[in-house]
């Protein structure tokens, strides 16, 4: 929703003010600049990319939708999946959670919060590191190592269309310049146009400065902004499991290692203590009910 509500507010001011201004706005569209740019920009990023770099990157534009993707209640619901199963740990030791981890489309303790079952990257991330608890032989100096070379592979390889569509948005305002320049060049070249014919022609030529000003800074960079802060979303959920997890590992209580998972997150996510507190507990009366 903010996305296409961005992109519209930009188009508004720009054309709107320019024709509140007194502009007319069909000289604007030059079919041919349009081509220069827009043709160069996608050749410069074929050329700048590998096939991994854009296949991800088009991948990137059907998550662009999800705006709010990880907020309070999705953390809330991550921190009782994580404290149901660390209390079923303490109860029942560490093969007591065996078969949860590995089906735990039928286990209880993840079918109760879609939020968690329904992202790949949140299951992933706990069944695996789950499973390596399980299977002992690793202190958790050695899991956080494992943990962090993780969450940096990830934070990189999803970084790489947000810096493909940088390079690209820095790059089209240089594209304008060249169709301007041509431009140019063909107005010059017109030794038999008149002074009139030729301002007409040099102002057509300047279209194509501000079309790539505006292609670049009013729509390619904000949107790889846009990817950069959806990375760092995912990039602060791992980082929250990972934190709950070494504090049980470290042997806190359930309930103090998802307090250290809070601890882990922004402060507009954050819920606060009494109101984890009594999440948890829910959670905790509802993992009894249904161990009963």
């Amino acid at each position: 929703m903010f996305i296409p509500l961005g992109f519209i507010i930009v188009t508004l001011s720009v054309f709107g003010g320019f024709a509140l201004a007194g502009g007319k706005l069909g000289p604007l569209y030059q079919p041919t600049e349009i081509l220069m740019i827009c043709g160069g920009a996608f050749g410069a990023f074929i050329a700048a990319n590998n096939g991994k770099a854009m296949k991800a990157t088009i991948k990137s534009f059907s998550k662009l939708k999800r705006t709010a993707k990880y907020d309070k209640q999705t953390y809330m619901e991550v921190m009782a999946v994580l404290y149901k199963l660390l209390s079923k740990v303490r109860r029942e030791g560490m093969l007591g959670i065996e078969r949860d981890i590995d089906a735990p489309e039928d286990s209880p303790l993840f079918t109760e919060h879609p939020r968690v079952v329904n992202d790949p990257m949140i299951m992933n991330f706990i069944t695996d590191y789950l499973r390596l608890m399980v299977s002992g032989g690793m202190d958790p100096h050695q899991l956080d190592e494992l943990m962090l070379h993780e969450i940096e592979a990830f934070e990189h390889e999803a970084h790489i269309p947000a810096d493909a569509l940088a390079k690209v948005g820095d790059g089209l305002p240089a594209f304008g310049i060249v169709a301007a320049v041509m431009g140019v060049v063909k107005a010059l070249s017109s030794a038999d146009a008149g002074p009139e014919q030729m301002g007409v022609m040099i102002a057509h030529a300047l279209v194509g400065t501000f079309l790539g000003i505006l292609l670049g800074y009013g729509f390619f960079n904000p949107l790889s902004s846009r990817i950069d802060r959806q990375v760092q979303e995912g990039v602060k959920m791992l980082q929250c499991i990972r934190v709950t997890l070494l504090a049980s590992l470290n042997g806190y209580a359930p309930q103090l290692a998802v307090e250290f998972g809070r601890k882990a997150l922004h402060s507009d996510e954050r819920p606060g203590f009494a109101e984890l507190e009594e999440h948890v507990r829910s959670a905790k009366a509802a993992a009894g009910t249904g161990g009963a």
